[in-house]
């Protein structure tokens, strides 16, 4: 008797070992394989795939150690991201990371019939893209992270810089549910702050330019949103702003370092190492995806651009600058 109990304790034990206690144990090489689907190509994006890295690097999750990412971006394509979604799924891996709304949607959907957690970041508005309900819980095996936008700080910050200003311009795509939602937003704190909020919605990259000319003959100045697609064409949009000596304000930091003149902003980066740190909380088997509540960071911080200022021939007052997180001298690439 004593030696079947002994058998079978070993039996226990070596399952145990090989389903790792509810960890993720990787494929035969021992490394957990994550999937980041990346919906399009700018810098705060790109900021939160490197934010995410390091996140899981600080849990312990290291490239080449004991992790592999397989990435892919959809350049802003809503099909391509399905695409990109249905080969994680397919190659089984242990986590997919959707980088924006659409690659969330997309990943959520594609992934909800199988046993792989979702981990989203840069997704403004977790309810209405049907991630989340309304008291923050998953709407399934999925969580993450909200880049939802301070409007009613960037509307404070722009009156401050531009007093007589009367009209502000946005542009923005009619497929992103999450930029809907931020029009609602400002259009509701506006006449707060004395604005008529002149939006424009655009379907496709292509048309940026033609509804970019005919927002700035309408408007004061321009402020984007997150919206992935017209942030993809913010040169465009700068350019064109630039000729007609109209400010355009970002929504985060890189948005100034490419041109803008301010922001009141989130830094992507510490958005994407605390999506890193909720993932490794997956893996590790501590928590489910489907247990967790998302979460919106809500830190946001002044940015200004000198160098695009004196070329407005505009003055940022000194309450902002003596109080910003950071002061750009030059526009980069």
């Amino acid at each position: 008797m004593k030696k079947c109990i002994s058998v079978g304790m070993i039996i226990v034990l070596a399952i145990s070992m090989l389903t790792g206690c509810g960890k993720s144990s990787g494929g035969k090489d021992g490394k957990v394989t994550i999937g980041i689907g990346q919906f399009a190509e700018h810098g705060s994006l790109d900021n939160c795939r490197k934010g995410f890295i390091e996140g899981l690097a600080q849990e312990g999750y290291k490239e080449g150690k004991n992790v592999k990412f397989e990435y892919e971006n959809a350049q802003a394509d809503g099909g391509t991201a399905t695409q990109i979604a249905t080969n994680f799924v397919a190659n089984k891996v242990d986590l997919i990371c959707a980088i924006a709304t659409p690659m969330a949607q997309s990943a959520y959907g594609t992934a909800k019939d199988s046993n792989i957690p979702v981990i989203f970041t840069a997704v403004t508005n977790p309810v209405l893209a049907e991630l989340a309900k309304k008291d923050k819980t998953p709407s399934g095996n999925v969580t993450g992270t909200s880049d939802k936008l301070p409007v009613d700080k960037q509307l404070q910050m722009i009156r401050t810089i531009l007093p007589d200003a009367k009209k502000i311009g946005i542009l923005y795509s009619t497929s992103e549910v999450n930029s809907i939602s931020a029009i609602k937003e400002y259009k509701e704190l506006a006449s707060k702050y004395g604005f008529e909020i002149v939006e424009s919605g655009i379907s496709v990259t292509a048309d940026i330019p033609l509804a970019t000319d005919k927002l700035l003959n309408e408007v004061d100045c321009l402020t984007n949103l997150t919206d992935n697609t017209v942030v993809s064409s913010l040169p465009v949009i700068l350019d064109k702003a630039s000729d007609k000596n109209i400010p355009v304000f970002g929504s985060e930091i890189e948005q100034v370092k490419k041109g803008c003149l301010a922001a009141e902003g989130l830094d992507y980066y510490q958005l994407g190492i605390k999506t890193g740190k909720m993932a490794a909380q997956v893996l590790k088997g501590e928590k489910k995806a489907s247990d967790m509540k998302y979460e919106v960071i809500e830190e946001a911080a002044f940015y200004g651009n000198t160098e695009v200022a004196k070329k407005l021939g505009i003055t940022i007052p000194d309450e902002l600058v003596g109080s910003a997180k950071e002061m750009f001298n030059k526009v980069t690439d």
